[in-house]
């Protein structure tokens, strides 16, 4: 028998993967990544149809996208209802705010890179030039502090990296396959495992996440994903889970 029929007869022979039971229905929109339109409608949408719903977004709400200060300041002003799981550009927020004067043009660089330079712009800080000296690094940092207000700040430090709910786990990167949901790290869930979606869970606990775009939402095999490229061009989407099971919607642009 050739490998690889082995290992699609294997697959096929496994259990189906338990259903989905979360505590109550989950309203989980994928990365929104400044695009505050699809986030505004996606959100009325949901009070249509889903208004009972536990609203939660799978972090990424800012960069790529040039409504980035907009979408977080709409999440903060909803924070008693929209819970936001930190994201790994979230973080890269708080790891440049947080930088010490010998790290932080690293750490300035590293997030202009992965799409920082538009959340600047939208808090109105313009980046003088692609490299931007020391003393150019310090002045942005207390700028953006200005502009994003302690308030603000401290919301974005308290940003869980994960949600349970009955055997759903929301994360924004995924988990690691091989731990408990108890033991597994903050870069694991914020930033990835290798091995997630390539070993199925054992435990029963489905994972929805974002950070991984897919070209339609999709749940297979204990694994949701949500992220549909919203700043891409593509879909913002949620996916409605309850004890029935799981619904997609999606805002295009």
């Amino acid at each position: 028998m050739k490998p690889h029929s082995a290992l699609r007869r294997a697959h096929q022979q496994m259990p189906a993967f338990p259903p989905l039971r979360p505590e109550t229905t989950l309203a989980v929109i994928g990365d929104v990544h400044g695009e505050i339109v699809l986030f505004e409608r996606l959100l009325a949408r949901l009070r249509q149809e889903a208004p009972g719903a536990r609203l939660i977004c799978v972090g990424d709400l800012i960069d790529r996208g040039e409504a980035s200060a907009e979408v977080l300041r709409l999440a903060h002003a909803r924070r008693g209802d929209i819970t936001v799981i930190m994201g790994n550009h979230e973080e890269m927020l708080l790891r440049f705010l947080d930088a010490s004067d010998a790290d932080i043009e690293h750490a300035l660089a590293h997030w202009l890179r992965n799409g920082g330079l538009q959340t600047m712009a939208s808090f109105g800080i313009l980046t003088p030039g692609a490299a931007p000296s020391h003393a150019e690094c310090l002045a942005m940092r207390d700028r953006l502090r200005i502009a994003l207000g302690l308030e603000l700040e401290l919301w974005l430090q308290s940003l869980p990296r994960l949600v349970v709910s009955g055997n759903v786990a929301v994360t924004h990167a995924g988990a690691d396959p091989w731990r408990p949901m108890a033991q597994q790290s903050g870069e694991v869930l914020t930033w990835g495992c290798p091995d997630f979606g390539r070993r199925r869970r054992t435990d029963g606990i489905w994972v929805v996440r974002g950070h991984r775009i897919v070209s339609v939402p999709v749940a297979a095999d204990g694994v949701i994903s949500v992220d549909t490229g919203a700043f891409a061009g593509g879909a913002l989407s949620v996916a409605l889970i309850s004890g029935g099971g799981v619904q997609f919607l999606s805002e295009f642009p």
